[in-house]
């Protein structure tokens, strides 16, 4: 598989106009290609690492309160017809207390957007802030969407590097460096997707505080809010409100193990009300009449499902795991051209480092995975669609018995193309 068949086409449109898809890989995109790239010969079970999708694992299971809650708000039949654009003024006022809980100051349900899935959120948060020469710094890796969606807005998108060795904290003299008089924002994910990190107290200040010199707000992505199994304990960005605005994107999506409901939320936090004056929450306003939000009787489950879900619900969750993210990097480590830098403290995945120089016959994580998927039928997912070459993001959220046989395959691919050891016949 060649590396230009993952760039955009052009496309002729009234005879003289010419649209150019903006040049991103995105993880479905790319995800696709690898499973049409498998060898249906081989009649094997196809391992997919490659999705943060952690329902296609029989071990990951939502609460029977969420699926109740759901049932309760479909079968009263009151929640058939649409909804406020903005959400349903009762989720919306679960939501901001839901989110108060971790924060200094009570939110409102006036700062609470409800969206089709923290996909949305995104896309709600570059829009809002796409001005003419705009840009907005971005982590490497991080998530494509967001460089997606600014191409179709014509926001210029800045890549700031994530550090491997300090635990993919940001690199802030590379914020220093690239931000300029149009910089309107900085993306922070945490707990961090694809690396597995969670971010301390302390760090997080910091870029508060890098945030606040160069007056541009934070665009907190907390999808993975509270999926944390390591040391370093969940502190949502929104704590630093007062120093610096921050719209906090999440969703229900990862922590309640419902992906496919696509219940997220775009909030402003932000009590001060730097960013939140009466002209941007009217374009908010405006913004979310043309956007269609999530099911209302999805919405309508939400007070439910936050009230009622119990501890030991999420303890369940938090267990696998950190099972799984362990027995992943004790299976990486037993490979020699694969390197994990930083064991994973949250989320559901973790980048690995690939020496190229190692394997007789692949070029990059590209030819990588390709030639995985087709010889062992295991999708991985290339470290270039998240913004760095000749990495690998795997996914740990998954049954441990699948993931242990799918690293195993790994293990034998990378023997297979590996150099013979000097002295073998």
């Amino acid at each position: 598989m060649h590396i230009a068949s993952l760039h955009s086409v052009k496309k002729m449109e009234n005879g003289n106009m010419k649209m150019e898809t903006p040049k991103n890989i995105t993880i479905k995109g790319i995800l696709g290609m690898l499973m049409a790239n498998l060898d249906d010969e081989k009649k094997r079970r196809v391992i997919s690492l490659g999705m943060g999708d952690p329902t296609a694992f029989s071990c990951f299971t939502t609460t029977s309160v969420a699926e109740n809650a759901v049932l309760d708000a479909l079968t009263c039949q009151k929640f058939n017809g649409y909804s406020p654009t903005v959400g349903l003024p009762q989720t919306r006022r679960a939501i901001s207390e839901y989110l108060s809980i971790d924060l200094p100051y009570k939110l409102s349900p006036d700062d609470v957007y409800i969206t089709a899935g923290c996909t949305q959120a995104i896309e709600v948060a570059i829009s809002i802030l796409a001005t003419p020469n705009a840009n907005i710094l971005v982590p490497r890796p991080g998530f494509p969407i967001y460089d997606l969606c600014a191409g179709f807005r014509n926001v210029e998108i800045r890549h700031f590097d994530l550090l491997p060795e300090n635990g993919w904290e940001v690199d802030l003299d590379a914020v220093d460096a690239l931000a300029d008089e149009n910089t309107v924002a900085i993306v922070v994910i945490n707990p961090g997707n694809p690396c597995g990190n969670v971010y301390s107290f302390q760090h997080l200040k910091k870029i508060a505080e890098t945030a606040k010199k160069h007056k541009i707000v934070v665009i907190a992505d907390e999808v993975y809010g509270h999926l944390v199994f390591g040391p370093n304990p969940f502190v949502p960005m929104g704590v630093f409100g007062s120093m610096v605005p921050v719209l906090t994107l999440g969703s229900l999506s990862k922590r309640w193990i419902v992906p496919g409901w696509r219940l997220g939320w775009f909030v402003t936090t932000d009590p001060n009300g730097i960013f939140k004056n009466a002209k941007t929450v009217e374009r908010l306003k405006k913004y979310f009449d043309i956007c269609g939000g999530p099911a209302t009787f999805i919405q309508a489950a939400v007070p439910q499902i936050l009230k009622e879900t119990s501890d030991a619900f999420f303890a369940r969750t938090l267990s696998i795991l950190k099972h799984t993210s362990n027995l992943c990097v004790e299976k990486v480590e037993e490979i020699p051209c694969l390197t994990c830098p930083t064991k994973p403290q949250g989320s559901m995945a973790v980048m690995v480092k690939l020496n190229v120089s190692m394997l007789k016959d692949i070029s990059d994580d590209i030819d990588f995975c390709f030639k995985l998927a087709r010889e062992e039928s295991v999708i991985l997912l290339p470290g270039l669609t998240v913004g760095l070459k000749n990495w690998i993001r795997i996914t740990f959220a998954a049954e441990p018995s699948s993931l242990e046989e799918a690293l195993e395959r790994v293990k034998i691919f990378c023997h297979r193309h590996s150099y013979e050891p000097k002295g073998s016949a």
